[in-house]
């Protein structure tokens, strides 16, 4: 009778059996064939795609190819120049009528009133993050001036002010106060909670406290009122100066549009319009992005 008892494997002297060891094997690795970039390299139609301007610079130039085609489409000069029409008497008026000093005239009075606007939005904003009063005299003032016109205010202005740059500096501070001090306020008010403790740790002071602390936390959206306080001076300008004429001897470019208009050279026309637009281009996409660029992108707040 054959015995089927089993007779275990002896323990080993550690007292734990180990497990049984699994057979090795090799695989043989299969040609893998030559190996590429890991990213593929760019066109250069998509390299030249890359480039922001060059972008902007061809939405620019459909635009001028879409009004020259309209325009000789229409076939009416008196009411729609060509937009070589346009920059002939763009280029005239540059050459004969004073169009950049008069472009000056406009910039040295909006930057004016830029500047006195950008000053009182600070210290608006700065009493009310610092006080109760002062944040519900701030609700209370934007709620009441913001949804008013500036321009409305011209007349009053010119009362008050006379026929001056005066009146232009006070129709412009009140464009850009109440956005800019909207948009600060907001920033302001959205800052960290963390943030605002280790100000008050530090035993930062009401003015130190806004400067070093929440103007950078807050910046983006300073920044946003800084450009939107800047195109609302911007056609305020240029429409009180179609209604206000001449300031202080020099007309800037609301006058110079006013002036053709009552002399029917609507090419002229077109040409100041176009240098209203093309230095509002070229202070977006040059000054602010500039600003941009050195402040919040560098700080890593945008992308």
């Amino acid at each position: 009778m054959t015995d089927l008892s089993f007779s275990p494997r002896p323990l080993p002297p550690n007292g734990r059996r180990e497990p049984p060891l699994r057979p090795e094997y090799e695989r043989t690795v299969t040609a893998t064939g030559p190996i590429g970039d890991v990213a593929r390299p760019l066109s250069r139609w998509e390299r030249l795609g890359n480039v922001t301007a060059l972008r902007r610079l061809l939405v620019l130039a459909a635009v001028a190819a879409l009004w020259q085609a309209a325009a000789v489409w229409q076939n009416n000069p008196l009411m729609f120049p060509t937009f070589t029409d346009t920059a002939a008497a763009l280029w005239d008026g540059i050459r004969r009528d004073n169009l950049l000093s008069m472009a000056w005239t406009s910039l040295a009075v909006l930057l004016k009133g830029y500047a006195v606007a950008v000053v009182l939005a600070v210290l608006l904003t700065t009493v009310a993050v610092s006080t109760r009063i002062g944040n519900d005299l701030l609700s209370t003032l934007t709620s009441m001036f913001n949804p008013l016109p500036a321009i409305a205010l011209l007349p009053i202005a010119m009362l008050w002010f006379g026929l001056g740059e005066v009146s232009l500096i006070f129709v412009l501070v009140h464009a850009v106060l109440w956005p800019l001090a909207l948009n600060t306020h907001a920033g302001f008010t959205s800052v960290s909670e963390t943030l605002r403790m280790a100000g008050r740790n530090y035993g930062l002071g009401s003015f130190r406290y806004v400067v070093t602390l929440l103007i950078p936390a807050a910046f983006p959206a300073i920044l946003t009122g800084l450009k939107v306080g800047w195109a609302f001076a911007w056609r305020t300008l240029i429409a009180a100066e179609l209604v206000f004429g001449v300031s202080s001897g020099k007309g800037g470019l609301g006058w110079f549009i006013f002036q053709n208009r009552n002399e029917l050279y609507i090419d002229k026309v077109f040409a100041g319009l176009v240098t209203v637009i093309l230095i509002g281009l070229l202070v977006e996409n040059v000054v602010f992005r500039w600003i941009e660029v050195h402040t919040v992108r560098k700080w890593g707040m945008v992308r």
